[in-house]
């Protein structure tokens, strides 16, 4: 380890030593994937990107026990401030695809993950980390120095002040590249959902929060479920308003869909990425706080449905043709439902996305983003009708207007 890295270490360890039932690991002195040489790694298909599956293990990530389902994961370093709070509610394991656009960010990265390691127990023992670079790694800035002065930025209680304090030491030549160039969500996804090693793997992004106790009710759940064909369980989403409390049950949840305080994921600013799920039928079934059941079937699929699902791992990749912001989740849930997957939506668990979204006027960057990948879904929508026949309900020509404000 170079000197540097070690004060750095010695300094994040000073500020947590000093919290009420801190104990540093036996490995503490160490920073997070300190032994990685990102020079080299496997390609993805394109070789647009290089990938390090496994690069860093949750001490109990590969112990047997009676754990069915992985959460998988994907985030860019500036978003990893909110895993805390997923694994919070998520006690059980996890594979975390995270995007590191250069030398500058992999640093903050290391930092950060050293820090959560050392702070929340379930991120150290379950949390298990893979990583995907772009090919020019190289040639963005490297960090020759970082100062000393972070005593008392490193506290347990403060994540994102925490991630803040680190990604202030960004160049501005990085920021620039980020900028420019199109986070790769579908590379993300695939990385994640191969590096589960449970029978089931729920898929969702870094800001989708779970809710409370849901590992053993699921892992109860799984236990018997008896699935005929391919099998998709949804799990709904809820936008909750940041002066509220999560919620730990879903009775605690409709008083604050009553109050106002919560809504379904997307309703006001696209609602037919959601809708098919049938929320209201949701609310009014299953209000039993410890079993998981099948609250319903999803009966009126429509295209641009994108539910965040728990699956064995043997639905359709996620096309990495598609990059940065449309088509990236919507295509592969319309390419499951092609292949004959049923979506089944389960009660009471559910997951919540901080905020309430209003609709406004996307960003020039995203809208280039989004008719690019229009462009290349004609080619993904000619290539499914071949590979599956036909379109059986002909979902594309009913929503074409809606492709449009996509």
């Amino acid at each position: 380890m170079n000197i540097i890295h070690s004060e750095i270490a010695y300094a994040l360890l000073q500020p947590l030593n000093n919290l009420d039932g801190f104990v540093a690991p036996n490995n503490s002195a160490m920073l997070a994937f300190e032994n990685i040489d990102l020079s080299y790694g496997r390609w993805d298909n394109q070789q647009l990107y290089r990938i390090k599956d496994f690069a860093l293990l949750g001490e109990q990530y590969m112990d047997a026990d009676a754990s069915l389902v992985c959460l998988a994961t994907q985030t860019s370093v500036e978003r990893l401030n909110s895993l805390p709070q997923v694994a919070a509610n998520w006690q059980g394991k996890m594979s975390v695809a995270v995007f590191a656009a250069g030398h500058e960010e992999f640093v903050v990265l290391q930092y950060f993950v050293t820090y959560m390691r050392l702070c929340f127990a379930n991120i150290r023992e379950n949390a298990t980390f893979h990583l995907l670079t772009p090919k020019d790694y190289d040639r963005l800035p490297r960090v020759a120095a970082l100062p000393l002065n972070m005593k008392g930025k490193f506290d347990c209680q403060y994540p994102d002040r925490t991630l803040k304090s680190l990604l202030k030491f960004r160049s501005l030549k990085t920021l620039q590249w980020r900028q420019r160039n199109t986070y790769p969500q579908n590379h993300m996804r695939n990385l994640a959902r191969k590096g589960c090693q449970t029978k089931y793997v729920f898929l969702t992004d870094i800001d989708i929060v779970p809710s409370m106790n849901s590992v053993p009710q699921l892992n109860q759940f799984f236990k018997t479920a008896n699935c005929s064909k391919n099998c998709a369980y949804v799990i709904p989403t809820f936008e909750i308003d940041v002066r509220a409390t999560f919620p730990r049950s879903k009775n605690a949840l409709m008083r604050l869909i009553r109050k106002g305080l919560a809504r379904p994921f997307h309703e006001k600013v696209f609602i037919y990425n959601q809708y098919a799920t049938n929320f209201s039928k949701w609310l009014s079934t299953n209000t039993n706080e410890t079993e998981v059941s099948v609250s319903h079937i999803v009966t009126n699929f429509e295209f641009l449905y994108e539910p965040f699902y728990i699956a064995v791992d043997n639905a359709p990749a996620h096309d990495e043709r598609f990059l940065g912001y449309g088509f990236t989740r919507n295509s592969q849930v319309y390419e499951m439902h092609l292949a004959g997957f049923q979506f089944y939506v389960l009660s009471p668990v559910f997951t919540g996305h901080w905020g309430l979204q209003r609709k406004q006027a996307r960003p020039a960057w995203r809208e280039q983003q989004n008719n690019a990948n229009r462009r290349k879904f004609d080619v993904f929508k000619s290539e499914i009708f071949v590979r599956y026949k036909n379109d059986p309900r002909l979902l594309l020509k009913s929503k074409n207007n809606q492709i449009l404000v996509k």
